[in-house]
């Protein structure tokens, strides 16, 4: 059964729907939750909880269910998740395969045309991310 995602009100929220999400790998309710977050507020919403899990979840429901339709919103999803807490912490532990996910993301991003973002935005963004 699908997990049923609702706009979360607080990063008290917003952390039991990433843990239920995680959980199950459920990646398209993952892709929901993010649709209806306003990408600005993933870094109060994440608190201190970002963990390697979370982030590459949070990356492959981008990549599979929002970069096609949406790219300026996975951009700024990818934008936003770096300013959180624990951010650079997590990136610095990705395995090899785990970064190359990250990759995918970020080439789908290149392919897309968006006016949310330019290439050089995207190219910052990749250093940010330690590729």
């Amino acid at each position: 059964e699908k997990l049923r995602v609702s706009a979360p009100s607080n990063a008290y929220d917003f952390g039991q729907i990433v843990n239920a999400v995680n959980a199950t790998k459920d990646k398209a309710a993952c892709a929901d939750l993010l649709t209806i977050t306003d990408p600005k507020r993933l870094p109060v919403l994440l608190s201190n909880k970002l963990e390697g899990e979370i982030l590459l979840i949070f990356i492959q429901s981008l990549e599979h269910y929002i970069a096609g339709k949406d790219p300026g919103l996975a951009y700024q999803h990818l934008f936003y998740l770096s300013k959180a807490e624990r951010f650079k912490v997590v990136v610095a532990l990705l395995s090899k395969n785990e970064k190359e996910e990250v990759q995918q993301l970020f080439d789908l991003l290149s392919e897309s045309q968006s006016d949310q973002y330019s290439l050089e935005d995207l190219k910052s963004l990749k250093k940010v991310y330690e590729l």
